[in-house]
């Protein structure tokens, strides 16, 4: 009996953004499957229209499986996984140890093909992944901002500086021809 899966089905009740006031909950499920689809719509631009060899497919579960570890360790809010070097490579190791705990929940057969995604070896998969989950969160601030929460301007400003620092072209073609729909109502869309 392999519980992978059912490690993966309890992302659902870590929640994110512990340390802010939110309009609307997030949680580590829904937070993984947005992460997912902008990682598969930054590598199609980066195929369909940079000219970049890449797998969309990869790019996209690759996507699914960026946070497993926090099924084990939760979600560590950024100010404090980032506060200094000895606590960033410290939180390293142990989404590291986390990560391999959960591989090796999985049968001898289905190890390597799930590993191949979590682990992300591809530096171009992970550029990806890492962006579209840089964009996610700036996404979530949009729509705090949006909804009157305050608390998010800063984080708004700070992840679109992010992106920008990023230098990435398909970044920036998505916030030039997608990001603006993210602050119309739904009569507007």
């Amino acid at each position: 009996m392999s519980k992978f899966f059912a490690f993966i089905y309890r992302m659902k009740y870590i929640s994110r953004w512990s340390l802010m006031r939110n309009t609307r909950q997030e949680n580590v499920a829904e937070h993984s499957y947005h992460v997912a689809v902008l990682a598969n719509a930054l590598a199609v631009i980066s195929r369909d229209v940079f000219g970049k060899n890449i797998d969309p497919a990869r790019v996209a579960a690759s996507a699914l499986y960026h946070d497993m570890p926090e099924i084990l360790t939760g979600d560590l809010p950024t100010p404090i996984k980032y506060y200094g070097k000895d606590i960033k490579d410290a939180y390293k190791r142990i989404e590291r140890e986390a990560e391999e705990k959960l591989l090796a929940t999985l049968t001898d057969e289905m190890r390597k093909g799930i590993s191949e995604y979590a682990e992300m070896r591809d530096e171009e998969i992970k550029r990806l992944v890492r962006a579209a989950d840089k964009l996610d969160a700036h996404i979530k601030c949009c729509e705090e901002v949006n909804a009157g929460n305050r608390d998010f301007r800063d984080a708004k400003k700070q992840t679109l500086s992010a992106l920008g620092k990023l230098d990435l072209p398909e970044v920036d073609y998505f916030i030039k021809y997608y990001l603006p729909a993210f602050d119309m109502t739904v009569d507007e869309l």
